[in-house]
Protein backbone atom coordinates (compact mmCIF):
# COMPACT_ATOMS: atom_id res chain seq x y z
CA UNK A 1 0.00 0.00 0.00
CA UNK A 2 1.14 3.44 -0.73
CA UNK A 3 1.18 6.26 1.71
CA UNK A 4 -1.57 7.96 -0.28
CA UNK A 5 -3.97 4.98 -0.12
CA UNK A 6 -3.29 4.57 3.61
CA UNK A 7 -4.13 8.27 4.15
CA UNK A 8 -7.38 7.98 2.22
CA UNK A 9 -8.37 4.83 4.14
CA UNK A 10 -7.65 6.50 7.49
CA UNK A 11 -9.66 9.57 6.50
CA UNK A 12 -12.55 7.40 5.40
CA UNK A 13 -12.52 5.37 8.61
CA UNK A 14 -12.29 8.53 10.70
CA UNK A 15 -15.35 10.05 9.01
CA UNK A 16 -17.62 7.00 9.38
CA UNK A 17 -18.05 7.31 13.16
CA UNK A 18 -18.75 11.01 12.77
CA UNK A 19 -21.60 10.27 10.34
CA UNK A 20 -23.00 7.62 12.65
CA UNK A 21 -22.96 10.02 15.60
CA UNK A 22 -25.26 12.66 14.09
CA UNK A 23 -28.08 13.44 16.49
CA UNK A 24 -31.46 11.99 15.68
CA UNK A 25 -33.95 14.55 14.34
CA UNK A 26 -36.17 16.07 16.99
CA UNK A 27 -39.88 15.66 16.35
CA UNK A 28 -41.30 19.16 15.96
CA UNK A 29 -44.86 20.22 16.59
CA UNK A 30 -46.85 20.56 13.37
CA UNK A 31 -47.38 24.08 12.13
CA UNK A 32 -50.86 25.33 13.00
CA UNK A 33 -52.92 28.44 12.46
CA UNK A 34 -55.11 29.93 15.11
CA UNK A 35 -58.78 30.36 14.21
CA UNK A 36 -58.31 34.04 13.32
CA UNK A 37 -56.05 33.14 10.40
CA UNK A 38 -58.02 30.24 8.96
CA UNK A 39 -59.78 30.72 5.67
CA UNK A 40 -63.52 31.14 5.96
CA UNK A 41 -65.53 29.58 3.18
CA UNK A 42 -68.87 30.95 2.06
CA UNK A 43 -71.55 29.23 0.00
CA UNK A 44 -73.41 31.13 -2.69
CA UNK A 45 -77.06 31.95 -2.07
CA UNK A 46 -79.78 32.73 -4.64
CA UNK A 47 -79.75 36.41 -3.60
CA UNK A 48 -76.03 36.86 -4.31
CA UNK A 49 -74.93 38.96 -7.28
CA UNK A 50 -71.80 37.60 -8.94
CA UNK A 51 -69.60 40.28 -10.55
CA UNK A 52 -68.97 38.16 -13.66
CA UNK A 53 -72.73 38.22 -14.35
CA UNK A 54 -72.93 41.95 -13.67
CA UNK A 55 -70.14 43.18 -15.95
CA UNK A 56 -71.54 43.67 -19.44
CA UNK A 57 -75.15 43.60 -18.22
CA UNK A 58 -77.39 45.88 -20.30
CA UNK A 59 -79.00 48.73 -18.41
CA UNK A 60 -82.51 49.83 -19.28
CA UNK A 61 -84.47 52.87 -18.23
CA UNK A 62 -88.11 53.14 -17.11
CA UNK A 63 -89.22 53.23 -20.77
CA UNK A 64 -87.51 49.83 -21.30
CA UNK A 65 -84.90 51.40 -23.63
CA UNK A 66 -81.34 50.11 -23.37
CA UNK A 67 -79.16 53.07 -22.41
CA UNK A 68 -75.82 51.50 -21.54
CA UNK A 69 -74.12 48.58 -19.85
CA UNK A 70 -72.22 47.89 -16.64
CA UNK A 71 -68.52 48.25 -17.47
CA UNK A 72 -67.06 47.99 -13.95
CA UNK A 73 -67.76 48.09 -10.24
CA UNK A 74 -65.86 50.46 -7.92
CA UNK A 75 -65.39 49.51 -4.24
CA UNK A 76 -64.49 51.84 -1.40
CA UNK A 77 -61.88 51.14 1.29
CA UNK A 78 -64.41 49.05 3.26
CA UNK A 79 -65.04 46.92 0.13
CA UNK A 80 -68.60 48.22 -0.22
CA UNK A 81 -69.85 49.15 -3.70
CA UNK A 82 -69.05 52.83 -4.23
CA UNK A 83 -70.31 53.12 -7.81
CA UNK A 84 -71.11 51.30 -11.00
CA UNK A 85 -69.20 52.42 -14.07
CA UNK A 86 -71.62 52.58 -16.96
CA UNK A 87 -70.58 52.43 -20.61
CA UNK A 88 -72.69 54.80 -22.71
CA UNK A 89 -72.77 55.07 -26.49
CA UNK A 90 -70.15 53.76 -28.82
CA UNK A 91 -70.16 50.53 -30.75
CA UNK A 92 -68.47 47.38 -29.46
CA UNK A 93 -66.62 49.47 -26.89
CA UNK A 94 -65.29 52.00 -29.42
CA UNK A 95 -65.99 55.66 -28.63
CA UNK A 96 -67.87 54.68 -25.50
CA UNK A 97 -68.03 57.12 -22.62
CA UNK A 98 -67.78 55.88 -19.04
CA UNK A 99 -69.74 57.48 -16.21
CA UNK A 100 -69.96 56.42 -12.57
CA UNK A 101 -73.38 56.18 -10.99
CA UNK A 102 -74.16 55.77 -7.30
CA UNK A 103 -75.09 52.20 -6.33
CA UNK A 104 -78.57 53.25 -5.20
CA UNK A 105 -79.28 54.71 -8.67
CA UNK A 106 -78.97 51.31 -10.35
CA UNK A 107 -81.80 48.96 -9.40
CA UNK A 108 -80.78 45.32 -9.72
CA UNK A 109 -83.39 42.58 -9.69
CA UNK A 110 -83.89 39.05 -10.96
CA UNK A 111 -86.39 38.23 -13.68
CA UNK A 112 -88.48 35.05 -13.75
CA UNK A 113 -85.63 33.14 -15.40
CA UNK A 114 -83.27 34.08 -12.57
CA UNK A 115 -81.04 36.35 -14.66
CA UNK A 116 -80.23 39.89 -13.58
CA UNK A 117 -82.02 43.01 -14.75
CA UNK A 118 -80.54 46.49 -14.31
CA UNK A 119 -82.74 49.57 -14.45
CA UNK A 120 -81.83 53.22 -13.93
CA UNK A 121 -84.18 56.18 -14.00
CA UNK A 122 -82.42 58.35 -16.55
CA UNK A 123 -81.90 58.50 -20.30
CA UNK A 124 -78.93 58.31 -22.67
CA UNK A 125 -78.71 62.08 -23.01
CA UNK A 126 -78.35 62.56 -19.24
CA UNK A 127 -75.69 59.85 -19.08
CA UNK A 128 -73.80 61.38 -22.01
CA UNK A 129 -73.92 64.78 -20.26
CA UNK A 130 -72.60 63.33 -16.97
CA UNK A 131 -68.93 63.83 -16.04
CA UNK A 132 -66.71 61.17 -17.60
CA UNK A 133 -65.27 58.56 -15.27
CA UNK A 134 -61.50 58.44 -15.72
CA UNK A 135 -59.53 55.56 -14.22
CA UNK A 136 -56.62 56.72 -12.05
CA UNK A 137 -53.39 56.39 -13.96
CA UNK A 138 -55.08 56.81 -17.34
CA UNK A 139 -55.69 60.56 -17.12
CA UNK A 140 -54.79 62.42 -20.32
CA UNK A 141 -51.35 64.05 -20.27
CA UNK A 142 -51.40 67.84 -20.09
Amino acid sequence: MTFRSISCTLLLLASVPALAQEPAPVAAQPATLNDDLRAKFVAQTPDDVVASKLIGLSIRNGDNATIGSVADVVFDSRRAVKSYVVSVGGFLGLNAKYVAVAPEALKLSRNDGGTLDAVIETDKDQLRAAPEYVYLGSEPKK
